[in-house]
Protein backbone atom coordinates (compact mmCIF):
# COMPACT_ATOMS: atom_id res chain seq x y z
CA UNK A 1 0.00 0.00 0.00
CA UNK A 2 2.82 2.41 0.56
CA UNK A 3 4.40 2.16 -3.05
CA UNK A 4 0.34 2.96 -3.93
CA UNK A 5 0.42 5.84 -1.57
CA UNK A 6 3.62 7.08 -3.03
CA UNK A 7 2.59 6.80 -6.55
CA UNK A 8 -0.63 9.33 -5.96
CA UNK A 9 1.13 11.98 -3.75
CA UNK A 10 4.04 12.08 -7.08
CA UNK A 11 0.84 12.44 -8.85
CA UNK A 12 -0.18 15.08 -7.02
CA UNK A 13 2.88 16.66 -7.53
CA UNK A 14 2.69 16.66 -11.22
CA UNK A 15 -0.93 17.78 -10.93
CA UNK A 16 0.19 20.71 -8.81
CA UNK A 17 2.44 21.96 -11.71
CA UNK A 18 0.33 21.43 -14.57
CA UNK A 19 -2.56 22.96 -12.66
CA UNK A 20 -0.18 26.21 -11.65
CA UNK A 21 1.99 26.19 -14.66
CA UNK A 22 -0.04 29.10 -16.46
CA UNK A 23 0.19 31.49 -13.83
CA UNK A 24 3.72 32.99 -14.45
CA UNK A 25 2.59 33.39 -17.80
CA UNK A 26 -0.32 36.09 -16.26
CA UNK A 27 2.97 38.02 -15.01
CA UNK A 28 4.66 38.30 -18.76
CA UNK A 29 3.87 42.15 -19.92
CA UNK A 30 3.97 43.58 -23.22
CA UNK A 31 4.68 40.81 -24.87
CA UNK A 32 3.04 38.72 -27.80
CA UNK A 33 1.40 35.15 -26.57
CA UNK A 34 3.56 33.42 -29.42
CA UNK A 35 6.55 35.12 -27.96
CA UNK A 36 6.56 33.89 -24.38
CA UNK A 37 4.93 30.42 -25.43
CA UNK A 38 8.03 29.84 -27.26
CA UNK A 39 10.33 30.96 -24.22
CA UNK A 40 8.39 28.79 -22.06
CA UNK A 41 8.43 25.78 -24.51
CA UNK A 42 12.10 26.21 -25.16
CA UNK A 43 12.28 25.00 -21.43
CA UNK A 44 9.65 22.90 -21.18
CA UNK A 45 9.73 20.72 -24.18
CA UNK A 46 14.50 21.22 -24.50
CA UNK A 47 16.20 22.14 -21.86
CA UNK A 48 14.31 20.60 -18.88
CA UNK A 49 13.99 17.27 -20.42
CA UNK A 50 17.70 17.33 -21.37
CA UNK A 51 18.59 18.18 -18.50
CA UNK A 52 16.31 15.66 -16.51
CA UNK A 53 17.61 12.84 -18.60
CA UNK A 54 21.32 13.92 -18.25
CA UNK A 55 20.76 13.88 -14.60
CA UNK A 56 18.74 10.71 -13.97
CA UNK A 57 20.07 8.02 -17.20
CA UNK A 58 23.74 8.52 -17.50
CA UNK A 59 23.50 5.96 -20.41
CA UNK A 60 20.90 7.64 -22.03
CA UNK A 61 22.59 7.59 -25.56
CA UNK A 62 23.69 3.85 -25.63
CA UNK A 63 20.09 3.24 -25.09
CA UNK A 64 19.02 5.56 -27.48
CA UNK A 65 21.43 3.75 -29.87
CA UNK A 66 20.07 0.74 -29.39
CA UNK A 67 15.98 1.26 -29.50
CA UNK A 68 14.06 0.42 -32.23
CA UNK A 69 14.10 3.24 -34.71
CA UNK A 70 10.24 2.73 -35.99
CA UNK A 71 9.21 3.08 -31.98
CA UNK A 72 11.10 6.24 -31.27
CA UNK A 73 9.21 7.39 -34.87
CA UNK A 74 5.88 6.68 -33.23
CA UNK A 75 6.75 8.24 -29.85
CA UNK A 76 8.01 11.60 -31.62
CA UNK A 77 4.73 11.34 -33.76
CA UNK A 78 2.86 11.29 -31.03
CA UNK A 79 4.51 14.14 -29.23
CA UNK A 80 4.28 16.28 -32.73
CA UNK A 81 -0.05 15.55 -32.21
CA UNK A 82 0.54 16.32 -28.19
CA UNK A 83 2.31 19.81 -29.12
CA UNK A 84 -0.80 20.68 -31.09
CA UNK A 85 -2.84 20.03 -28.23
CA UNK A 86 -0.69 22.11 -25.95
CA UNK A 87 -0.55 24.95 -28.18
CA UNK A 88 -3.99 24.95 -28.14
CA UNK A 89 -4.22 24.06 -24.55
CA UNK A 90 -2.95 27.95 -24.08
CA UNK A 91 -5.00 29.30 -26.06
CA UNK A 92 -7.43 27.58 -24.16
CA UNK A 93 -6.51 29.30 -21.09
CA UNK A 94 -6.99 32.61 -23.00
CA UNK A 95 -10.45 32.12 -24.12
CA UNK A 96 -11.95 30.11 -20.99
CA UNK A 97 -9.85 31.08 -17.52
CA UNK A 98 -7.99 28.15 -15.51
CA UNK A 99 -11.25 26.80 -14.43
CA UNK A 100 -13.45 26.35 -17.05
CA UNK A 101 -10.91 26.03 -19.48
CA UNK A 102 -9.10 23.02 -17.59
CA UNK A 103 -11.95 21.05 -17.37
CA UNK A 104 -12.93 20.98 -20.67
CA UNK A 105 -9.56 19.82 -21.77
CA UNK A 106 -8.95 17.26 -18.55
CA UNK A 107 -12.30 15.50 -19.59
CA UNK A 108 -11.88 15.02 -22.96
CA UNK A 109 -8.13 14.56 -22.37
CA UNK A 110 -8.85 12.07 -19.13
CA UNK A 111 -11.42 9.57 -20.87
CA UNK A 112 -9.21 9.36 -24.35
CA UNK A 113 -5.64 9.47 -22.44
CA UNK A 114 -6.50 6.51 -20.29
CA UNK A 115 -8.85 4.30 -22.29
CA UNK A 116 -7.77 4.13 -25.77
CA UNK A 117 -4.69 2.65 -25.44
CA UNK A 118 -6.23 0.00 -23.19
CA UNK A 119 -8.71 -0.76 -26.00
CA UNK A 120 -5.64 -0.69 -28.84
CA UNK A 121 -3.77 -3.43 -26.64
CA UNK A 122 -6.86 -5.37 -26.01
CA UNK A 123 -8.13 -4.96 -30.48
CA UNK A 124 -4.26 -5.73 -31.11
CA UNK A 125 -3.70 -8.63 -28.65
CA UNK A 126 -1.06 -6.65 -26.97
CA UNK A 127 -0.91 -5.38 -23.59
CA UNK A 128 -0.88 -8.64 -21.19
CA UNK A 129 -2.75 -6.82 -18.01
CA UNK A 130 -2.98 -3.56 -20.12
CA UNK A 131 -5.86 -3.59 -21.60
CA UNK A 132 -9.68 -3.76 -20.96
CA UNK A 133 -10.87 -6.92 -20.82
CA UNK A 134 -8.05 -8.07 -18.64
CA UNK A 135 -9.00 -5.42 -15.76
CA UNK A 136 -12.75 -6.38 -16.00
CA UNK A 137 -11.71 -9.92 -15.25
CA UNK A 138 -10.08 -9.00 -11.92
CA UNK A 139 -11.70 -7.03 -8.90
CA UNK A 140 -8.87 -4.70 -8.37
CA UNK A 141 -8.75 -4.11 -12.49
CA UNK A 142 -12.90 -3.54 -11.63
CA UNK A 143 -12.33 -0.68 -9.52
CA UNK A 144 -10.13 1.09 -11.32
CA UNK A 145 -12.53 1.10 -14.61
CA UNK A 146 -14.76 1.71 -11.91
CA UNK A 147 -12.89 5.13 -10.39
CA UNK A 148 -12.22 5.83 -14.20
CA UNK A 149 -16.03 6.19 -15.04
CA UNK A 150 -16.51 8.29 -11.54
CA UNK A 151 -13.39 10.65 -12.15
CA UNK A 152 -14.92 11.55 -15.60
CA UNK A 153 -18.29 12.43 -13.76
CA UNK A 154 -17.04 14.50 -11.68
CA UNK A 155 -15.06 16.34 -14.54
CA UNK A 156 -18.47 16.34 -16.48
CA UNK A 157 -19.59 17.98 -13.09
CA UNK A 158 -17.12 20.41 -13.10
CA UNK A 159 -17.41 21.51 -16.73
CA UNK A 160 -20.76 21.99 -16.10
CA UNK A 161 -20.29 24.26 -13.41
CA UNK A 162 -18.16 26.40 -15.60
CA UNK A 163 -21.35 26.47 -18.30
CA UNK A 164 -23.59 27.68 -15.37
CA UNK A 165 -20.89 30.23 -14.57
CA UNK A 166 -21.05 31.75 -18.13
CA UNK A 167 -24.39 31.61 -18.51
CA UNK A 168 -24.57 34.44 -15.17
CA UNK A 169 -21.88 36.30 -15.56
CA UNK A 170 -22.03 39.18 -18.50
CA UNK A 171 -19.03 39.30 -20.54
CA UNK A 172 -17.82 42.43 -19.63
CA UNK A 173 -17.50 40.57 -15.61
CA UNK A 174 -15.80 37.49 -16.98
CA UNK A 175 -13.26 39.66 -19.00
CA UNK A 176 -12.04 41.46 -15.70
CA UNK A 177 -10.76 37.93 -14.67
CA UNK A 178 -9.85 36.30 -18.19
CA UNK A 179 -9.54 39.63 -20.57
CA UNK A 180 -9.72 37.48 -23.82
CA UNK A 181 -12.93 35.61 -22.73
CA UNK A 182 -14.72 33.59 -25.35
CA UNK A 183 -17.03 30.87 -25.37
CA UNK A 184 -17.26 30.13 -28.87
CA UNK A 185 -13.63 30.22 -29.72
CA UNK A 186 -12.72 28.55 -26.02
CA UNK A 187 -14.73 25.50 -26.92
CA UNK A 188 -13.47 25.03 -30.28
CA UNK A 189 -9.97 24.82 -29.02
CA UNK A 190 -10.63 23.07 -25.88
CA UNK A 191 -12.30 20.16 -28.22
CA UNK A 192 -8.75 20.09 -30.67
CA UNK A 193 -6.73 20.53 -27.12
CA UNK A 194 -8.58 17.47 -25.40
CA UNK A 195 -8.16 15.24 -27.95
CA UNK A 196 -4.90 15.53 -29.12
CA UNK A 197 -3.29 16.09 -25.64
CA UNK A 198 -4.18 12.69 -25.17
CA UNK A 199 -1.43 11.67 -28.14
CA UNK A 200 1.12 12.16 -24.88
CA UNK A 201 -0.46 8.65 -22.89
CA UNK A 202 -0.10 7.23 -26.61
CA UNK A 203 3.42 8.18 -26.66
CA UNK A 204 4.32 6.82 -22.82
CA UNK A 205 2.51 3.32 -24.29
CA UNK A 206 4.44 3.50 -27.27
CA UNK A 207 7.41 3.96 -25.09
CA UNK A 208 7.18 0.66 -23.25
CA UNK A 209 10.15 -1.15 -24.83
CA UNK A 210 12.38 2.44 -24.16
CA UNK A 211 11.18 2.85 -20.62
CA UNK A 212 12.51 -0.97 -19.99
CA UNK A 213 15.61 -0.91 -21.46
CA UNK A 214 16.30 2.18 -19.61
CA UNK A 215 15.71 -0.14 -15.97
CA UNK A 216 17.49 -3.02 -17.31
CA UNK A 217 20.58 -0.62 -18.29
CA UNK A 218 20.64 0.14 -14.23
CA UNK A 219 18.80 3.57 -14.00
CA UNK A 220 16.01 3.75 -11.03
CA UNK A 221 12.59 2.91 -12.31
CA UNK A 222 11.40 6.18 -10.60
CA UNK A 223 13.05 7.50 -13.92
CA UNK A 224 12.48 4.79 -16.57
CA UNK A 225 10.12 6.91 -18.76
CA UNK A 226 12.71 10.09 -18.49
CA UNK A 227 13.87 9.28 -22.06
CA UNK A 228 10.00 8.48 -23.75
CA UNK A 229 9.10 12.18 -22.25
CA UNK A 230 12.76 13.47 -24.40
CA UNK A 231 10.97 12.28 -27.53
CA UNK A 232 7.38 13.23 -26.98
CA UNK A 233 8.73 16.85 -25.75
CA UNK A 234 10.85 16.83 -28.97
CA UNK A 235 7.73 16.28 -31.49
CA UNK A 236 5.74 19.07 -28.90
CA UNK A 237 8.62 21.31 -29.80
CA UNK A 238 8.11 20.95 -33.53
CA UNK A 239 4.58 21.80 -33.73
CA UNK A 240 4.45 24.33 -30.94
CA UNK A 241 7.63 26.02 -32.55
CA UNK A 242 6.40 26.00 -35.98
CA UNK A 243 3.48 27.72 -34.85
CA UNK A 244 5.05 30.39 -32.50
CA UNK A 245 7.34 31.23 -35.82
CA UNK A 246 4.53 30.98 -37.81
CA UNK A 247 2.71 33.89 -35.57
CA UNK A 248 5.55 36.06 -35.06
CA UNK A 249 6.42 36.55 -38.85
CA UNK A 250 2.68 37.42 -39.17
CA UNK A 251 2.22 39.74 -36.40
CA UNK A 252 5.89 41.34 -36.39
CA UNK A 253 6.47 40.04 -33.16
CA UNK A 254 9.95 38.91 -33.33
CA UNK A 255 11.26 42.23 -31.55
CA UNK A 256 9.52 41.97 -28.40
CA UNK A 257 12.46 39.31 -27.33
CA UNK A 258 14.89 42.62 -27.48
CA UNK A 259 11.93 45.01 -26.90
CA UNK A 260 13.55 47.85 -24.18
CA UNK A 261 10.34 48.81 -23.28
CA UNK A 262 9.50 45.46 -22.09
CA UNK A 263 10.55 44.03 -18.42
CA UNK A 264 12.97 41.36 -20.40
CA UNK A 265 14.65 39.60 -17.48
CA UNK A 266 11.31 39.70 -15.71
CA UNK A 267 9.46 38.18 -19.07
CA UNK A 268 12.04 35.85 -19.25
CA UNK A 269 12.27 34.77 -15.88
CA UNK A 270 8.52 34.20 -15.53
CA UNK A 271 8.21 32.29 -19.00
CA UNK A 272 11.25 29.89 -18.16
CA UNK A 273 9.05 29.17 -14.67
CA UNK A 274 6.22 28.21 -16.68
CA UNK A 275 7.73 26.25 -19.04
CA UNK A 276 9.69 24.46 -16.51
CA UNK A 277 6.54 23.73 -14.25
CA UNK A 278 5.14 22.30 -17.64
CA UNK A 279 7.49 20.00 -17.58
CA UNK A 280 7.74 18.69 -14.42
CA UNK A 281 3.98 17.50 -13.99
CA UNK A 282 5.48 15.04 -16.87
CA UNK A 283 8.85 14.38 -14.85
CA UNK A 284 6.49 13.71 -11.60
CA UNK A 285 3.77 11.87 -13.60
CA UNK A 286 6.68 9.48 -14.69
CA UNK A 287 7.71 8.74 -11.54
CA UNK A 288 4.26 8.13 -10.02
CA UNK A 289 3.37 5.84 -13.13
CA UNK A 290 6.31 3.41 -12.18
CA UNK A 291 4.67 3.11 -8.77
CA UNK A 292 1.28 2.23 -10.39
CA UNK A 293 1.93 0.20 -12.89
CA UNK A 294 -2.01 0.79 -14.62
CA UNK A 295 -1.69 3.49 -17.67
CA UNK A 296 -5.46 4.41 -17.29
CA UNK A 297 -5.03 5.09 -13.23
CA UNK A 298 -1.82 6.90 -13.70
CA UNK A 299 -3.80 9.23 -16.72
CA UNK A 300 -6.79 9.65 -14.53
CA UNK A 301 -5.56 10.44 -10.94
CA UNK A 302 -2.78 12.94 -12.89
CA UNK A 303 -6.18 14.38 -15.14
CA UNK A 304 -7.81 14.65 -11.87
CA UNK A 305 -5.29 16.66 -9.81
CA UNK A 306 -4.81 18.77 -12.35
CA UNK A 307 -8.23 19.72 -11.94
CA UNK A 308 -8.38 20.36 -8.41
CA UNK A 309 -5.30 22.52 -8.50
CA UNK A 310 -6.78 24.68 -11.20
CA UNK A 311 -10.04 24.73 -9.75
CA UNK A 312 -8.51 26.11 -6.29
CA UNK A 313 -6.63 28.53 -8.60
CA UNK A 314 -9.92 29.89 -10.50
CA UNK A 315 -11.27 30.43 -6.82
CA UNK A 316 -8.46 32.55 -5.68
CA UNK A 317 -7.67 34.28 -9.47
CA UNK A 318 -11.65 35.44 -8.79
CA UNK A 319 -12.71 33.44 -12.09
CA UNK A 320 -15.90 32.78 -9.92
CA UNK A 321 -16.70 36.05 -8.66
CA UNK A 322 -19.97 37.27 -8.86
CA UNK A 323 -21.54 33.69 -9.59
CA UNK A 324 -24.36 31.99 -7.49
CA UNK A 325 -24.01 30.14 -4.31
CA UNK A 326 -26.00 27.35 -6.33
CA UNK A 327 -22.99 27.10 -8.98
CA UNK A 328 -20.43 26.63 -6.45
CA UNK A 329 -21.89 23.91 -4.49
CA UNK A 330 -21.90 22.11 -8.40
CA UNK A 331 -17.86 22.72 -8.36
CA UNK A 332 -17.72 21.64 -5.04
CA UNK A 333 -19.74 18.67 -5.61
CA UNK A 334 -17.42 17.85 -9.10
CA UNK A 335 -14.62 18.14 -7.00
CA UNK A 336 -15.52 15.97 -4.25
CA UNK A 337 -17.12 13.24 -7.10
CA UNK A 338 -13.12 13.61 -8.37
CA UNK A 339 -11.80 12.77 -4.78
CA UNK A 340 -13.50 10.09 -4.71
CA UNK A 341 -12.47 8.43 -7.90
CA UNK A 342 -8.76 9.23 -6.58
CA UNK A 343 -9.77 6.91 -3.21
CA UNK A 344 -11.26 4.08 -5.84
CA UNK A 345 -8.37 3.77 -8.04
CA UNK A 346 -5.98 4.03 -5.32
CA UNK A 347 -7.89 0.58 -3.32
CA UNK A 348 -8.13 -0.50 -7.13
CA UNK A 349 -4.12 -0.56 -7.45
CA UNK A 350 -3.85 -1.84 -4.37
CA UNK A 351 -6.06 -5.16 -4.78
CA UNK A 352 -4.05 -5.36 -8.29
Amino acid sequence: MGTVVLGIFLHFLGGFASGSFYIPFRSVRRWSWESYWLVGGSFSWLIVPFIAVAITVPDFGDIISQANASMLCWIYLFGVLWGIGGLTFGLTMRYLGLSLGMSMVMGLTSAFGSLMPLLYNDLSGTGGTQTISAMAGRPGGQLVLLGVAVSLVGIAICGWSGMLKDRELADDIKQISIKEFSLRKGIIVALISGVLSACFSYGISAGHPLAEATVAAGTDSLFQNNVTFMFVMWGGLTSNAIWCLVLGFRNHSFGDYLNRHAPLLRNYLFSASAGTLWFLQFFFYGMGESRLHNDASSWVLHMSFIIIVSNIWGLYFREWHGTSLHNKRVLLLGNIVILISIGMLAFGNYLG
